[in-house]
This record gives structure tokens, C-alpha cells and sequence, in this order.
């Protein structure tokens, strides 16, 4: 098979779809790889490590989606990427489609096989293609809250951990999974108050198991959350409903209870996000206020972090990516239901029941579509 690798355009967007690494395996195994010239580059991935991994590089992306059968990226393709996509072409990248009509529109007129990284599942009900993205953007949300809480950049002037006789900030997790998980590990690491707020009573257990005293866990009501959202300094959203848009948790009206230079950080932004006022943001120029709280709500958080995030993401998706190869499409999901959950788009037709509830547009099942 050929396998094509563009480089990434979205603003600020340096993580590359295949490494070196992950080259020479699909080399190995008889595929063929071509990667667009300088992909790798901003993160120490040049393109004499994938000449000698065994690609071919090549000048556009033009050539790219021209010659290959198999399109590798990260992010979801941009406005001048889609028109390049044919019919029968297989793109694996991460789509986000509930929120994005006019993305999920162009890949229907294009005629492709589109599966996304952030609706494969697993036998336990995971998703394993996002699980490695979620946790550095948690990682992350408080990197960049604690950032935003700064006086310079419009918050309120706190450090999150406090010192010797002044209080640490009080920071809100919303959602227990992987993402809040995450964030309120390195909150507590940075000895912040940290409450966490998630609907499971299972995985609130196993969170109060693990951390103790140390984690404040309370169970997610409409009342709780305007309780410990009025009165937090920082705020981590981190819901997720796979495939489908993110439920708006924190209202206008509660944002503007929020004390002055409060911080919300919306890790749910590529699915539309959970905060009322939230709207997509670039690293470029990451904040904005509202009623004078400060939103950060960049869509692609990883990509501040993209070597350490590069590697994560081709750790989980190298098996996926050979299977596609190896297998060709159709066998490679008809084989796996857990990999068939990843497809969105079959030549023409939404195949995954979440994204295509949010758009409106009816759904096809994606076996059915397949044999």
C-alpha cells in the first residue's frame, strides 16, 4: 500500500502523523511511505531520519494526496486539504466532526474513507487513539491555567500552589476521565486545592481510593457545579461524549458569577466544548475574556508539546495504521469492531450514530456500509 504522510497546517500544528519509527515497520512490511518534506522538522524529525527509515520525500502535499492510498495525519483536514481528497481514499487522522458541518460536509462530497482517531474504542470501552492526547492535554490545562492565572495575562494574579501563610488556588476538574484525571494529578503535584466533580459513583470511588484526602471528590448536580464553579480560581472542563458534541455544563450565567480573573480551560473545545462561552482559540493567541474571566480554548493542545506528543500518539496508532495496511480497509474494520467504531465517513455516507446525530444527517451503519 501507499501511504502518505502531508505536513501539518493547521496554525501552530507541528506533530507529524507517522515517525521514522513507525516508518520503518510499514517498510518493513512491504508498504511503501511517502512524507512531505520538512514534516518532522520542527520537532528534531528531519528528513534524512526518514530517508534512512525507508520514505520517499516528496516536495507538495499535492503529490502526497494524489499518490497515496492511505493519508496519516494528526489533525483534521484543513479548507485547502480537502479538495485534494478522492473518492476511495482512506484518511486516518483525528476529525472531530459533531462540531464541524462544514469539515463533515466536505468529506462527503469527497468520496473518502474517513476514520477518526477519537471514536476507536476497545473491549473495555476506552478509546485508545485519544486516551495518549487526552493525557497530555491534561497535563497541559493546568501548565496553561496556572499561565492564565497570572496578572499579565488578565487573571487573577494567583500562584496555584500558594506559600508559606497564603492559601493555594482553588482549582475545578469537571469529568473523571482520562483528561481530568490528569489534570487534577498535576494540580495536586503543584499542591493546589483541587476538586473533582464527575457524574460514574464507580469511578469517583476508584479516584478517592487512589488519591485520598488529597483529591476533593464530589458528584456532578447542576447544584455542585454552580457551587464550586463561582468559587474557583481555576477550572478544567474535561467532558466528553464520544463522537458527539461536548453538553454545555457551565452556563453564561454561572461564567458571570465567576470571580474577576478567574480562569476556565476548555479541553473539550474540539468537540464544541463545555462552557457556554467558550470558542476556539489558537496557540497563536490562546485567551480571550468574557465577563471578565479568562477562557483558554485552544483546539490542539498537544501541538505546544507536538515531539512528546508525536511519539504518544504513534505508540497507540501503530497497530491501527499496519492494520489498514496490511489488511486493506475493508477487512482491517470488518475484522474489528472496536476499529470499525473509528470510521465517520464511508464514500459518501456518516457511519458513526453520535456524529451523525449532532449533524443532522442520517446515519448509515458502518458495517452495512462495508460488505
Amino acid at each position: 500500500m501507499r501511504i502518505g504522510v502531508p505536513k501539518e497546517i493547521k496554525i501552530h500544528e507541528s506533530r507529524v502523523g507517522l515517525t521514522p519509527a513507525t516508518v520503518r515497520e510499514l517498510i518493513a512490511n512491504g508498504h511503501q511511505v511517502m512524507v512531505q518534506e520538512n514534516a518532522g522538522l520542527p520537532i528534531d524529525l528531519g528528513n534524512d531520519k526518514y530517508r534512512e527509515a525507508g520514505a520517499q520525500i516528496v516536495d507538495t502535499p499535492e503529490e502526497i494526496f494524489a499518490q497515496a492510498d492511505l493519508i496519516v495525519k494528526v489533525k483534521e483536514p484543513q479548507k485547502s486539504e480537502i479538495p485534494l481528497l478522492r473518492e476511495g481514499q482512506v484518511i486516518f487522522t483525528y476529525l472531530h466532526l459533531a462540531p464541524d458541518p462544514i469539515q463533515a460536509k466536505g468529506l462527503l462530497n469527497s468520496g473518502c474513507i474517513a476514520i477518526a482517531y477519537e471514536t476507536v474504542t476497545d473491549k473495555s470501552g476506552g478509546l485508545p487513539l485519544l486516551a495518549p492526547m487526552s493525557e497530555v492535554a491534561g497535563r497541559m490545562s493546568i501548565q496553561a491555567g496556572a499561565h492564565a492565572l497570572e496578572l499579565n495575562q488578565g487573571g487573577r494574579g494567583i500562584l496555584l500552589g500558594g506559600v508559606s501563610g497564603v492559601p493555594p488556588a482553588q482549582v475545578v476538574v469537571i469529568g473523571g476521565g482520562v483528561v481530568g484525571t490528569n489534570a487534577a494529578r498535576i494540580a495536586m503535584g503543584m499542591e493546589a486545592h483541587v476538586t473533582l466533580l464527575e457524574k460514574s459513583i464507580p469511578r469517583l470511588q476508584q479516584l478517592d481510593s487512589l488519591y485520598g484526602s488529597r483529591l476533593n471528590t464530589i458528584f456532578s448536580t447542576t447544584d455542585a457545579l454552580e457551587e464550586y464553579v463561582t468559587t474557583a480560581d481555576l477550572i478544567i472542563g474535561s467532558v466528553l461524549i464520544p463522537g458527539g458534541a461536548a453538553p454545555k455544563l457551565v452556563n453564561r450565567e454561572m461564567v458571570s458569577r465567576m470571580k474577576r480573573g478567574s480562569v476556565l480551560v476548555d479541553v473539550a473545545i474540539d468537540q464544541g466544548g463545555c462552557f457556554e462561552t467558550s470558542k476556539p482559540t489558537t496557540l497563536a493567541d490562546p485567551i480571550f475574556t468574557v465577563d471578565e474571566v479568562v477562557h483558554y480554548c485552544v483546539s490542539n493542545m498537544p501541538g505546544a508539546v507536538a515531539r512528546t506528543s508525536t511519539f504518544a500518539l504513534n505508540n497507540a496508532t501503530l497497530p491501527f495504521v499496519l492494520a489498514l495496511a496490511n489488511k486493506g480497509y475493508r477487512r482491517a474494520l470488518t475484522d474489528d469492531q472496536y476499529f470499525r467504531d473509528g470510521l465517520n465517513v464511508y464514500r459518501g455516507h456518516l457511519t458513526h450514530a453520535a456524529v451523525a446525530r449532532d449533524l443532522g444527517i442520517t446515519h448509515t451503519d458502518a458495517l452495512n456500509a462495508l460488505i
